[in-house]
C-alpha cells in the first residue's frame, strides 16, 4: 500500500511541475502579447494625431481663427499653446482633474483608466490610459516624477490647471 501511495504522490508532484512550467510559458506569452498590444495602441494614437496635425494647418491657412481651427484638432495641444485645460478634450480634462486631486501622490495608469470609465482590469485599457498620460507629459501638462507616477508640474502651471478643472472655482 505504501508503494502505491508514494507512486501516486510522485506522479502528482510531476504533474504539478508540468503545469507550473506550462503556466510560466502562458504568462510569458501573455506578457509578450500585452507588450505588442501596448505598442500598437500607442502607434495607432500617434498615427491619428499625426494625421490630424497634417490636416489642421491647411484649415488654419485659409483664414480661419487661429484660436479655434475648423476641422480636426489636436486632442492634446502643447501646454504653451493652450489657454488652459478647457482646450483639452473632455477625457483629457478628466485626467487633469484627477491629477489635481491626486496632488503629490501622483496618478497612475490604472487609476486613470478608472477615471476614464474604462475597465482597469484590462491590460489594453490600462496601457491606453498610460499612453494618454505619456502624451500629457510630452505636451507639458504633466510630469512623470517617478516611473508610472504622473503629477502636475511644480511651476505655476499646476495652479492654472487646478483652477480651470474645478467647477465654480475662482482664479
Amino acid at each position: 500500500m505504501r508503494a502505491v501511495l508514494e507512486a501516486r504522490c510522485k506522479a502528482a508532484a510531476v504533474r504539478v511541475e508540468e503545469l507550473e512550467a506550462e503556466l510560466e510559458r502562458v504568462r510569458t506569452g501573455l506578457a509578450d502579447a500585452e507588450e505588442v498590444l501596448r505598442r500598437r495602441v500607442i502607434g495607432l494614437e500617434q498615427y491619428l494625431e499625426a494625421l490630424a496635425e497634417e490636416e489642421a494647418p491647411a484649415v488654419m491657412v485659409s483664414g480661419a481663427s487661429q484660436r479655434k481651427p475648423v476641422g480636426p484638432r489636436r486632442a492634446v495641444p502643447h501646454r504653451e499653446n493652450a489657454a488652459g485645460v478647457e482646450d483639452l478634450s473632455v477625457d483629457y480634462q478628466a485626467v487633469m482633474a484627477a491629477a489635481t486631486e491626486a496632488e503629490a501622490d501622483g496618478l497612475d495608469a490604472r487609476r486613470t483608466a478608472v477615471v476614464l470609465g474604462w475597465d482597469s482590469a484590462s491590460a489594453s485599457r490600462v496601457e491606453g490610459a498610460r499612453a494618454r498620460l505619456k502624451r500629457l507629459v510630452e505636451r507639458g501638462w504633466l510630469v512623470e516624477a517617478k516611473p508610472g507616477r504622473f503629477t502636475l508640474p511644480a511651476s505655476g502651471q499646476a495652479h492654472d490647471a487646478g483652477a480651470v478643472v474645478r467647477p465654480g472655482g475662482g482664479s
